[in-house]
Formats: C-alpha cells, sequence, structure tokens
C-alpha cells in the first residue's frame, strides 16, 4: 500500500442518458472518471463509447482515464478463465498488469475524487464490486457504489447483505471461489441486466 487511504466511488453507466449519468457524477463531485471496461463500448447506449464519453466528460470538467486493459472483468487471454467460462478474480488481482492498474488507479484518486465505471448499475454483479473494490478494500481504501437512483452503498454494506444472504442458504458450505457470477460462455445474458 501506498500508506495514505483513499475513498474511490464506483458507478454503472447502465441505460442511462449522458446528461443523467453527468448529474451522477455531478452530485457527489467526482472529478476523474476511470473507465474500467474491458470493451468500452455499448451496444444500446452509443454516447457510453469511450470517445463519445471522454468528450461529454470533458466539456463537463471531468477528467476520463480509459484502465480497462488493466482493470477490465474480461481479459482476453485464456489463463484468467475456467473451463465453464468463468472469469477467475483472484488470477486477475495476483496479474502485475492488474496491480499496475491499481497503482495508476490510487495515483489519481488521491489529490482528485474519483469513480470507476462500467457497464452495470447494480454492483453486487459487476467486476468492479467483485474484484476491484474487494482488492482496494483489502489494501484499507474505502469504496462507496453510486446507484443509478442517486443512492450510495458502501463496499462493506453490499457484502454484508451478500453474506447474510448467503449464510441463510448455505450456511453448511465451503465458502465460494473467487469469480465472476456469470460465464461469458452464457451469451443470453445482455450486458446490462438493469433497466434502471
Amino acid at each position: 500500500g501506498t500508506g495514505t487511504e483513499v475513498v474511490i466511488y464506483t458507478v454503472g453507466h447502465s441505460n442511462h442518458t449522458i446528461e443523467d449519468f453527468i448529474g451522477l457524477l455531478r452530485k457527489v463531485g467526482v472529478q476523474v472518471l476511470v473507465d474500467v471496461r474491458s470493451k468500452p463500448v455499448s451496444g444500446y447506449c452509443p454516447h457510453f463509447d469511450k470517445e463519445p464519453l471522454a468528450r461529454a466528460l470533458r466539456a463537463s470538467g471531468v477528467q476520463y482515464l480509459f484502465l480497462g486493459a488493466e482493470l477490465g472483468g474480461r481479459p482476453e487471454e485464456t489463463e484468467f478463465y475456467d473451463a465453464a467460462g468463468y472469469v477467475l478474480y483472484d488470477k486477475i488481482a495476483h496479474s502485475a498488469r492488474f496491480q499496475a492498474g491499481i497503482e495508476r488507479l490510487l495515483e489519481a484518486a488521491g489529490p482528485r475524487l474519483t469513480a470507476i465505471m462500467c457497464g452495470e448499475d447494480d454492483p453486487a454483479t459487476c467486476h468492479r464490486h467483485l474484484l476491484i473494490a474487494r482488492v482496494l478494500a483489502e489494501g484499507g481504501h474505502t469504496v462507496i457504489h453510486i446507484r443509478g437512483d442517486g443512492s450510495r452503498v458502501s463496499y462493506e454494506d453490499l457484502l454484508n447483505r451478500a453474506r447474510s444472504a448467503q449464510l441463510e442458504l448455505f450456511d453448511y458450505m465451503e465458502p465460494a471461489p473467487w469469480k465472476s457470477t456469470r460465464s461469458v460462455l452464457r451469451k443470453s445474458q445482455p450486458e446490462s441486466s438493469s433497466e434502471h
């Protein structure tokens, strides 16, 4: 760790208009938006493609930083997936590339209020909570998820909510392996299952 703890926000662009999305960032006072999508395109909301998004943010005084290659949840290499197509988050977390991305994120977030962005509104199923926030929290940093309605939930609260739900179901089971909640092989899932 760098010895200084930082607060980092996370947000999902979902199917917001660009105005609503920038409004969400404004409400929190976000100064730097770090894009952590492996592929910075949105089929259903082209205003969230990398270039138009960067332009719109710049026009609103928000710096755009793309770290999808380092911190994305869908790496190109097959070594980061199991046979069933689930992403092995522990493998990503221990890779030099990911750790370099976390360093860059913390450098940005030290002086200026920073949010990481992915596609899904619900952080519980997104790698920004399951992978990035976990690594940041384990490093002593505070992570707060911004929801599409403007409400906020901390990494710990979301974790405890998921844990209590799991305990009721599986109090006799092994701890779950650290990987994605969905397989990349199951193509039936739309990019964002959230309508909000």
